[in-house]
């Protein structure tokens, strides 16, 4: 079978290789706006073309060696540049294509151990990636009806958004309510002294019980 043609597209693991830096590196650059955003997001993962990455190349000390480059290019067989996202074929990650076969991620991945499915057509910092054609050509021969809606839904660009990285904020902790106030009882001469010990009990949270007393 022929090999499928692949955009040239890259996950942290490969920028990071690319460059000759930690993962976190790249990371780090897609936190601070270095790579701005992704040029795809399958299954929540951020993606990026080839030229979009070059970019970076030569700026703030960062520098891809020919070496590094060719060896990139070497494992994408049948890979080519994209100019713009736009210019992108549809791709799936495993969570799209559990949505056009309408089943869940855990059934895709078991088929895919199980080679029952299509295999990946590229993999990047670890998760597989398809070409719809790979994915309707594959379920067409194996019977698998796709969903319409859902296939429409992706070639219009529509998907998940991206996972959040990193540490989830801290919850600010909440006040704590002073000690209830012991009760008190004031004449009708000491109105501004009742107003005053109201107002503070009330700002507190407190609720409070008048009960009149002769």
């Amino acid at each position: 079978m022929a090999v499928a043609r692949i955009p040239y597209l890259l996950g942290h693991a490969e920028i990071a290789e690319l460059f000759g830096v930690k993962p976190q590196t790249s990371a780090k650059w897609r936190v601070d706006g270095t790579l701005g955003q992704p040029d795809l997001v399958a299954s929540g993962n951020p993606y990026w073309l080839l030229n979009t990455v070059l970019r970076l190349d030569g700026h703030a000390g960062r520098q891809v060696t020919e070496q590094r480059l060719k060896h990139y290019l070497a494992s994408i067989p049948g890979g080519y540049r994209v100019a713009h996202r736009e210019l992108l074929p549809t791709i799936l990650g495993t969570q799209e294509v559990a949505q056009v076969l309408g089943v869940d991620k855990q059934t895709v991945s078991r088929r895919r151990h199980r080679r029952q499915i299509a295999e990946a057509d590229l993999v990047l910092s670890r998760s597989p990636l398809w070409l719809l054609d790979t994915v309707a050509t594959d379920a067409h021969e194996r019977g698998w009806a796709l969903l319409a809606e859902e296939v429409e839904r992706l070639e219009a660009g529509e998907r998940a958004p991206q996972k959040p990285r990193g540490r989830k904020a801290a919850v600010e902790p909440q006040p704590r309510k002073k000690s209830l106030p012991a009760a008190q009882s004031f004449t009708s001469s000491e109105h501004d002294e009742a107003v005053a010990f109201l107002s503070e009990v009330l700002s507190e949270g407190h609720s409070t019980v008048i009960r009149p007393k002769r």
